[in-house]
């Protein structure tokens, strides 16, 4: 992404965490869980490697349509998901948004020192309202989360719900970060 190195990362770094929380939620809890888990690791790590700075380390030509087939198969999958589940939409969203962000950073000529003027305005407008709005909300429903009762025993840490929705917080303030400096 185009932008300053020290936030660029900074956003490897939140992203990346994210990914690793993400797959250790994966441990527990059921089928839905694990997918959804899944699905915000990948992005995570996806967003962490989209996020290292460009005065670092360009990526080849290649990476930026291969962003975009990783991401596009990820948007496939929420959409099918989407049949059981609000959630999925959002998914659907983030994984759109992705693509959009490698096609327009393929698209870009390399600005190492600086910000870039890639993209669609209208929709990288829309995208960051979006996410804005997403993080808004998150970060409300952060607040008041009641403890999980677990049948009789304890839940593990990776079934608490609030550990779901500090990643999906971090994750939404990271594609805002991402979508400003596009």
């Amino acid at each position: 992404m185009h932008g300053p190195a020290s936030s660029g990362w900074l956003l490897v770094a939140l992203c990346a965490a994210t990914g690793v929380s993400c797959l250790l939620r994966m441990r527990g809890g059921g089928e839905e869980q694990r997918s959804a888990a899944g699905g915000e690791a990948l992005m995570g790590f996806g967003m962490a490697a989209m996020a290292v700075p460009a005065a670092v380390f360009t990526p080849p030509s290649w990476a930026w349509p291969g962003y975009a087939a990783v991401f596009g198969a990820a948007a496939v999958r929420a959409l099918w998901a989407a049949r059981s589940g609000a959630h999925h939409l959002h998914h659907l969203v983030g994984a759109g948004a992705m693509v959009y962000m490698a096609v327009a950073m393929a698209a870009a000529p390399a600005h190492p020192h600086g910000p870039g003027g890639s993209g669609v305005p209208l929709l990288t407008g829309a995208l960051l309202l979006y996410f804005a709005g997403y993080v808004l909300l998150t970060g409300v429903r952060l607040v008041p989360v009641a403890a999980v009762a677990g049948g009789g025993g304890r839940a593990g840490w990776g079934d608490r719900p609030e550990l779901a929705r500090a990643c999906r917080l971090s994750m939404g303030i990271s594609m805002v970060a991402m979508l400003l400096a596009l």
